[in-house]
């Protein structure tokens, strides 16, 4: 009986033992996480670039380019459109004219997010278009109060160029219409990147 047990222990340990082993080996394939190498992912060192353009946020005529898609059932009586959503995709140019040489697009959203100032949520992505930057992007997410001289938003990432981009962009209003809610406003953006 016991060299039965023994020959059965044995047999037993030969399975358990692939049976492991390929627990490992399958475990090995499924990681969550792993280190990784940035010259084999090709980052050299990083630099930092300074971009300028103009965006075009308009709001009124035929071909608007930022239309409002959503709002609460107080923004009509709010005096900041508290609640307010709007979709837009600005065209950016390199001078303050509609005009000028077109070098991407403000594709995302804008909110009003304050009930006491006109303060906005932005979620958008500057989409370039324009030489060795086209078809790369940078991403804002910040708070943009309208009526400060020069507001400051984070960027907090990108992709083609601007991978692994963070910085931040300023924004100053070069004119507004009063009459229309059209506006053209600077952007001073300065990132790094690799």
């Amino acid at each position: 009986m016991a060299k039965t047990l023994q020959n059965f222990s044995s047999l037993c340990t030969i399975p358990l033992t692939l049976l492991l082993l390929l627990t490992l080996v399958g475990a090995s394939e499924h990681r969550f996480s792993r280190p990784l190498s940035r010259a084999k992912l090709g980052l050299k060192k990083e630099k930092l670039s300074h971009l300028r353009f103009y965006f075009h946020d308009i709001v009124s005529g035929h071909s608007p380019t930022a239309v409002r898609v959503a709002e609460a059932p107080t923004t009509k009586n709010s005096s900041t459109a508290f609640g307010a959503v709007v979709m837009m995709d600005d065209p950016l140019t390199a001078g303050p004219e509609l005009g000028t040489k077109l070098v991407g697009k403000a594709q995302g959203i804008y909110a009003s997010a304050s009930q006491t100032e006109l303060g906005l949520l932005m979620v958008l992505n500057f989409a370039f278009v324009e030489g060795k930057y086209n078809g790369s992007n940078l991403s804002v997410l910040g708070r943009n109060a309208v009526f400060s001289a020069v507001r400051e938003m984070p960027i907090v990432g990108g992709s083609g160029l601007f991978r692994f981009a963070r910085g931040y962009a300023r924004a100053r209003t070069h004119k507004v219409d009063l009459n229309t809610g059209d506006a053209v406003v600077e952007y001073n953006v300065y990132v790094l990147h690799y």
